[in-house]
């Protein structure tokens, strides 16, 4: 019997729900789950911990998290009212993207994030350098919109901290008792693949090989996801690694799909004391 899988509300490239169990299985016991990199939050809601630290280095992700927690029933509601559809255009969504971008309001651009997030073009997330978010409408007939999703994402924040900072900031607040996950913006796997606009910063290589070595001198267990490629296993020398395929689609046809192959690097303990 297949078990069931918890969706997040946001659409997010890399989301980890196909993933999930076998993810889940990985990471050892502890009291807390820290995800320096927790994008939509697929990990965070198909594990169950008592409490997680839940951060990433998006404001916009981060502020909508916060504003769901805060005022959930509200929140819902609020931006289901744009899920509307004379908003379902090129010309109201090129205002309303500007509206977002422009606005200092956190709820306003809470709202407006998770309609950009379901709108646009595959549900991207991407800004251009001066950090305004720059995705093209995604020409949907009928927008869905995560109700239930969004119910169970607010009662699961219960147990947690959300916080807006980078991976470097975040491993020097890791608590005791504690397991990290981290699923950074892969490797590229070819010259052709090599998406890292997850914020306006980027994330190079510098950033990956500097997460591997916070990794290895952790002093709480780290399992991080990234693409198999020969790079990747280099950096993550002395980490346990296990490989496995995964299908992802390569186009916006969801019927235009193919294997990839990515890893999981698992740093427990006794690697952490030999490279200490």
């Amino acid at each position: 019997m297949t078990a069931t899988i918890n969706r997040p509300f946001l659409k997010w490239a890399g989301g980890k729900s196909k993933l999930a169990a076998r993810i889940s299985e990985v990471l050892p016991e502890a009291s807390c789950l820290v995800e320096p990199f927790v994008g939509a939050g697929s990990i965070f809601l198909n594990t169950d911990f008592d409490r997680y630290v839940l951060c990433d280095i998006n404001p916009d992700l981060i502020n909508t998290f916060s504003q769901l927690k805060n005022q959930p029933s509200q929140f819902i509601a609020d931006a289901q009212a744009l899920f509307l559809p004379v908003n379902n255009n090129d010309a109201m969504f090129r205002q309303l993207k500007a509206r977002f971008n422009s606005t200092s309001d956190k709820y306003e651009k809470a709202l407006l994030f998770v309609y950009l997030n379901r709108f646009c073009f595959n549900g991207l997330c991407r800004y251009n350098k001066s950090g305004e978010f720059n995705v093209a409408f995604g020409k949907y007939k009928d927008p869905y919109f995560p109700a239930e999703e969004m119910v169970a994402f607010a009662s699961k924040l219960e147990r947690a901290e959300l916080h807006c900072r980078g991976f470097d900031i975040t491993f020097k607040h890791i608590p005791a008792d504690s397991v990290v996950y981290c699923d950074p913006p892969y490797l590229p796997a070819s010259d052709t693949a090599n998406f890292t606009a997850y914020s306006a910063e980027g994330f190079g290589i510098v950033h990956q090989r500097y997460l591997a070595h916070l990794a290895k001198t952790c002093v709480v267990p780290v399992i991080i996801s990234n693409a198999d490629t020969a790079q990747s296993r280099a950096l993550y020398t002395g980490a346990e690694l296990q490989f496995f395929d995964v299908q992802r689609s390569i186009s916006c046809s969801t019927d235009n799909r193919e294997k990839a192959q990515e890893l999981l690097a698992v740093y427990n303990k006794e690697q952490q004391e030999r490279a200490a």
